[in-house]
């Protein structure tokens, strides 16, 4: 996937791979924050501000799920990418005045240029525009499911709080393992270059997975006995895992469905109200098996394995808090 240079497109394949063969993650370009208070120079407002995603990305998936179990489709619009990615992200529409180009595609590289000209950053999803200052406020999936939580309870569903201040320092916790030997642990060896690296990063994969594991044979969820922003993020690996994770990206030791206590957490926040409607396993596969040709060649398309998300799960076993 390519990125912007200079405020100028390229489709030139752009990773940051270090001297050992290891793929490194870069961090997001946009960092501010929607505030309750506007306090942050950006006011939570209904209409005000917008999200473009795709379904196979887990990063935007994040977002997709705060969105839709704060119930906040009405507050805050979205777009998912549903053309192909021959230069990027690509939507059927614009927005803000900001037309297709001229092949009929949006692209998210415009919506960069329109908020930074001259920038050179990757174009990432989740990003959440502002349509009233005409700017991008943050592509930091981490921050912008933060802003989802809690900044607009006046219009979602203010009952509902998955980074809870007793939780916050264990969720914390749960975060710092999970994100670098799982959430970006994939990507570490799927983009790996060399063997070293390689099994360097799926030693780690399962290393995290087996200490998910012993977590949730003690209690129901990550950071204790409720659902947090801890879970949530963490779904969008596991979900994807055996489906395109265990094949694609070689992290082939075990299935998630091998795990009997992560298979039933999964299958438990997968049949949490709303959540199902926000997994697209055709349109994930599709994602990774069809665009990644520097790992996928031919873009055949895995048909397996059988991962039966709706099947009853048994974490009922475990108590959960009222």
């Amino acid at each position: 996937m390519g990125q912007l240079l200079d405020g100028k497109w390229t489709d030139e394949e752009v990773r940051l791979i270090d001297k050992d063969g290891a793929f490194q993650r870069v961090e997001s370009g946009f960092r501010d924050t929607v505030t309750a208070d506007g306090s942050s120079g950006f006011r939570a407002e209904p209409g005000r501000y917008h999200l473009f995603v795709a379904h196979n990305c887990p990063w935007a998936h994040r977002a997709v799920m705060f969105r839709r179990i704060k119930k906040l489709e009405d507050a805050i619009g979205m777009s998912i990418s549903d053309r192909p990615k021959r230069h990027g992200w690509g939507y059927s529409a614009g927005i803000d005045g900001m037309a297709p180009s001229e092949d009929g595609v949006f692209y998210l590289y415009q919506l960069y240029q329109a908020a930074k000209p001259g920038v050179t950053c990757r174009v990432t999803v989740p990003t959440l525009w502002d349509r009233e200052r005409k700017t991008i406020v943050n592509n930091e999936s981490s921050e912008i499911i933060r802003m989802l939580n809690s900044a607009f309870d006046a219009w979602g569903d203010a009952s509902l709080d998955f980074y809870p201040e007793a939780l916050r320092p264990e969720i914390d916790r749960i975060n710092a393992i999970v994100y670098p030997g799982l959430n970006n642990g994939v990507y570490r060896a799927g983009f790996a270059k060399t063997q070293d690296a390689y099994e360097d990063a799926v030693k780690r994969v399962f290393e995290t997975l087996d200490g998910m594991e012993e977590i949730l044979a003690r209690r129901r969820y990550l950071a204790g006995d409720r659902i947090t922003e801890a879970d949530w993020r963490a779904f969008a690996t596991l979900v994807r895992f055996d489906q395109v994770y265990h094949t694609h990206f070689k992290c082939n030791r075990k299935r998630i469905s091998d795990y009997p206590n992560l298979s039933n957490y999964t299958r438990e926040l997968y049949q949490y109200p709303g959540i199902a409607d926000t997994v697209n396993v055709a349109e994930i596969k599709a994602g990774y098996f069809g665009n990644m040709a520097h790992i996928n060649p031919t873009g055949i398309v895995a048909i397996g394995p059988e991962f039966d998300l709706a099947r009853p799960h048994d974490r009922d076993r475990l108590p959960a808090a009222a």
